[in-house]
């Protein structure tokens, strides 16, 4: 087992409310939309489920570390770096001096008419993760001082089944993490189904492991690939121990049941798609932000439209969120205000904001494909 002595800096500021525990990765975004074939050269960035919430958190308000591991090396460092400037704590991230840093590359897909495009608004991701540092996260880690004081102070911890996958190690740190119950805590977990990570492991082990937390997030498309069905009244049957489970269609629409068979339904934004990657990991934040704030159900459901929304009007996985009086006009929106309402990369527009016209949903200066014109609905 590598030494886990040396860590990520420390960031100065309050404690953190919200913990995300996982994988993150060096990420390599091409040139040019097209087959990698045809790409002259990349653009170094990062990314991963868990910092990409632990990111999205910091900006909804929520002070908020991640704990992982990361290797000795350039993107190891890259990537304390960029997710510390989001304003996450990276102070308990172990710096792995034998094991390297995962790394994935992005396919963007375009209109160049080479029949291995993807095609306008499609991407895919090429992962190089086996034998990584975050693969080695184990059950040691409830023993570091600086993660173990993290995780006691946390009001919320985040965790996802790609974990799971990585290795034995990383789950059976996931089930450690889940059977160490706090009264104060509540543990969130996103079933983040990623087929090719389950191929020579048994999936079997997530039902237990997602049934487990208090909150469970499901896109509907990949609890029918991991489960055999997306309905939500299904899911819950199957799933009844957590108070709230979450269930993500697509584009059109969310719905939260409760324990009690309360449920709520969201329609979702209207959206003009820039790239698609990071969106889920966007809903999940705001929701999770509504709910550490007190939020009702349709406000959580609507904040993590909305976070969605601009992750998907945005280049990479993060994005920025309009101001503060814009969210509060959408979140106390009519039903009807709600539905008139537009996301694009030149803003929002809709009957709700306070004067009607548009508000910025990103500024963030992009270096890649431009954007398609792909229509939809924000998950």
């Amino acid at each position: 087992m590598p030494r886990q002595d040396t860590q990520g800096p420390t960031r100065p500021g309050p404690p953190p409310t919200a913990v995300c525990v996982g994988e993150s990765m060096a990420v390599l975004l091409p040139d040019r939309p097209g087959p990698l074939e045809s790409v002259e050269s990349f653009r170094l960035s990062v990314g991963g489920a868990e910092s990409n919430v632990a990111g999205a958190l910091a900006a909804h308000g929520v002070p908020t570390a991640w704990i992982s591991r990361v290797g000795d090396d350039g993107f190891g460092r890259r990537l304390l770096a960029e997710v510390a400037a989001r304003g996450v704590d990276v102070s308990a991230v172990a710096v792995d001096p034998h094991r390297p840093t995962g790394l994935y590359l992005k396919e963007v897909g375009g209109s160049t008419g080479d029949h291995h495009d993807l095609g306008p608004g499609r991407s895919r991701l090429h992962y190089h993760r086996r034998g990584s540092a975050a693969a080695a996260l184990s059950p040691d880690l409830l023993a570091d001082p600086a993660a173990a004081a993290l995780l006691a102070g946390a009001r919320l911890l985040h965790l996802s089944g790609i974990t799971a996958a990585l290795s034995d190690d990383c789950l059976a740190l996931l089930r450690a993490l889940l059977a160490d119950r706090r009264p104060h805590r509540l543990v969130s977990f996103d079933l983040n189904w990623r087929p090719s990570l389950w191929r020579e492991r048994d999936p079997a082990v997530l039902p237990p492991l997602l049934d487990a937390a208090d909150l469970l997030l499901l896109g509907a498309d990949e609890a029918e690939a991991a489960f055999g069905t997306g309905d939500p009244a299904a899911l819950r049957r199957r799933f009844p121990a957590p108070a709230t489970l979450v269930v993500k269609d697509a584009a059109r629409q969310v719905t939260a049941l409760e324990r009690d068979g309360t449920a709520v339904t969201e329609p979702a934004l209207a959206v003009e798609v820039v790239e698609a990657t990071g969106a889920g990991d966007a809903f999940a934040a705001g929701y999770l932000a509504g709910t550490v704030r007190g939020l009702d159900q349709r406000r959580r459901l609507r904040l993590g439209h909305l976070s969605a929304a601009c992750a998907l009007t945005a280049h990479g996985d993060q994005a920025e969120l309009p101001d503060a009086a814009v969210v509060a006009a959408l979140l106390d929106a009519s039903p009807a205000q709600w539905a008139a309402t537009r996301v694009t990369a030149e803003g929002i527009t809709g009957p709700a904001l306070p004067t009607g016209g548009a508000r910025p949903a990103d500024r963030t200066p992009s270096a890649g494909p431009p954007p398609s014109a792909d229509r939809t609905r924000a998950q």
